[in-house]
């Protein structure tokens, strides 16, 4: 199957390499409105020594009028490239955003799936520490020319003003960068705390809600409770800290960088009277000054820019093992029906013993192979081979298509019915079609639900809840096959599909799979032998080893498989069924 290409996503400069015609409009738009923010301090001084001159009878009012009016036209044109450079700043972190979240999410679909972490960690990293990436990227974006450009723009003009009273004056702002500097490594231990703090609350959080029942049969809902709350109190006390060492010290940062200030009055001051290193005017004092207070506001900022981008670079620490991108498989289209070839098929967990070896056996479109055994004796991690989730070794082949042993995605090869069914909180429809448009009757009639979706409230437009919760275990077992059905594949898996159905039921239902699935091959995974007598071919599973016969073959070769069938047998005829 063709692969697209691999990209580089676990590196910062991809995300901004591939937003490159975003980042122009940003530059062009950044340095025309942080460079023309150097005219408001030019026009209100100017505007003060208007008033000077018309109070003096040296101007009239109009001067300072149309003065006036080129300020706002001025004010308005930045104002535009800032509105621009803004909502273009914006769309470059949202593009980052889902290419950083989509990448994560094909990871751990297809590649790393951190079974070892909880699922609240889990959540806080695809959530929380991506979004927190993704804030600090548009944050050092957008400072460079809110802040960088600016500061540049504004520096240059106070030197041409007094370069000796400049470099007087820009003695403090560094002292605020230092500081910031100083405390990276606090910002950052507590931004760490607070992460895994809240990775810990939501992982308690969904323990406490997915356990609340077995909590409060047993009596344990005070200590759970308890507990519960030493994680949130813990984490307040974390999240406090991380904020605060963020956010607290941006006061001190903008009076430290404001002390120069101070030179400006005084060395100023003698300048206007005469007496300093330059002659001014009470216009030049003014631009000064004002350019000066806004070089020090944007000095503050850009020391709690700092700030922020460490506490994004915990964040970046905690998701980048999970950013390597997985290549995307090209679409395939469903082969036709062909023979399915199954060879030497063994599986085992790394550093474990085989589970099982030797699986082996040829099926034709139309015939439904039975696989069965001791309980653990890996039915269920026989059929996930299927569908590419697991690596293994042997050989599965679709006629002349060799499926990968290295595991991955096979495309619309095959179709999976897992043991437990997987619906989400849409309409029976919804979760039959999922996208694919089409009646779903037929579906419904095969296994057997036409009667009990058309008594629901909106038919099969009724809305089941989250996994299903409106249904019953049976209704949401054949709400499932109806869409493995309905999805038609030229092999389809089925793990224990009849396990929450009556026997009357079942009966049915596989008469009406022997109807549908005439050309597909269909394996059946079932603890429950009721079938296997009218089936193709059985896989016997015990102790690591598989056995392919029929099941009069087994009945008469294998003393576990006869016993286990009569014992079945004899139940089912002791309850009547």
């Amino acid at each position: 199957m063709r692969k697209v290409e691999k990209e580089d996503t676990g590196r910062v400069g991809f995300y901004f390499r591939r937003e490159k015609s975003l980042l122009l409009v940003v530059t062009v738009t950044g340095i025309l409105y942080n460079v023309g923010m150097v005219a408001g301090p030019w026009f209100e001084g100017q505007l003060v020594q208007y008033l000077c001159d018309i109070l003096g009878g040296r101007r009239t009012p109009a001067a300072m009028l149309r003065l006036a009016a080129c300020y706002v036209l001025t004010i308005l044109f930045v104002q535009l490239m800032r509105c621009i450079k803004r909502l273009y700043v914006r769309k470059f972190a949202n593009n980052i955003s889902k290419r950083m979240k989509m990448t994560l999410y094909r990871n751990l679909l297809y590649g790393r799936r951190a079974e070892h972490e909880g699922a609240g960690a889990m959540m806080t990293k695809l959530i929380a520490d991506a979004d927190a990436c993704v804030e600090g990227m548009r944050k050092f974006t957008t400072e460079v020319f809110d802040t960088g450009v600016v500061m540049a723009a504004y520096l240059v003009m106070l030197l041409s003003y007094d370069w000796r009273l400049t470099l007087l004056a820009m003695l403090f702002p560094p002292v605020a960068y230092f500081l910031a500097e100083r405390l990276k490594g606090v910002v950052t231990r507590n931004a760490a705390a607070s992460k895994e703090s809240g990775g810990r609350l939501n992982a308690a959080t969904l323990e406490r809600i997915t356990n609340a029942l077995t909590y409060r049969v047993y009596g344990q809902e005070a200590a759970r409770n308890a507990a519960y709350e030493a994680h949130l109190a813990d984490y307040e006390k974390k999240a406090v800290m991380a904020n605060v060492w963020e956010n607290a010290m941006q006061p001190v940062y903008q009076v430290i960088s404001m002390l120069g200030t101070v030179m400006i009055i005084w060395f100023g001051g003698r300048n206007v009277l005469g007496a300093g290193w330059t002659a001014w005017n009470v216009a030049a004092f003014s631009t000064f000054f004002s350019c000066y207070k806004k070089l020090a506001v944007k000095s503050s900022k850009a020391a709690k820019l700092f700030n922020a981008v460490q506490k994004a670079r915990v964040s970046w620490g905690r998701i980048r093992p999970y950013l390597d991108s997985v290549p995307e498989e090209a679409e395939q289209p469903v082969l036709p029906p062909a023979p399915l070839t199954v060879s030497g098929l063994s599986f085992s967990y790394p550093g474990r013993k085989p589970l099982f070896t030797g699986a082996a056996f040829q099926a034709e479109p139309g015939q439904i192979v039975g696989v069965t055994g001791e309980v653990a004796c890996g039915k269920s991690t026989l059929g996930r081979l299927f569908t590419g989730e697991l690596p293994y070794q042997g050989r599965i082949a679709l006629g002349n298509t060799v499926f990968s042993s290295e595991g991955g995605h096979w495309g619309n090869q095959v179709g999976y019915l897992g043991h437990q069914p997987e619906l989400f909180s849409g309409t029976v429809e919804e979760n039959i079609r999922l996208g694919k448009p089409g009646d779903i009757g037929p579906v419904l009639r095969a296994v057997c639900m036409d009667r009990e979706v058309a008594e629901l409230p909106d038919g099969p437009r009724t809305r089941i809840g989250s996994g299903g919760v409106r249904l019953s275990g049976g209704q949401q077992a054949r709400i499932a096959l109806a869409r493995t059905l309905y999805h038609k594949r030229p092999v389809i898996v089925l793990d224990d599909p009849f396990s929450a159905v009556d026997m009357e039921t079942e009966a049915q239902i596989y008469e009406n799979l022997r109807q549908w699935g005439r050309d597909s091959v269909i394996l059946l995974i079932s603890h429950r032998l009721t079938l296997f007598p009218q089936l193709d071919q059985v896989l016997w599973m015990e102790r690591g080893s598989v056995r392919t016969s029929t099941h009069d073959g087994l009945m008469a070769g294998e003393e576990r498989y006869r016993t286990l069938y009569e014992t079945q047998r004899k139940g089912a005829e002791t309850n009547g069924e």
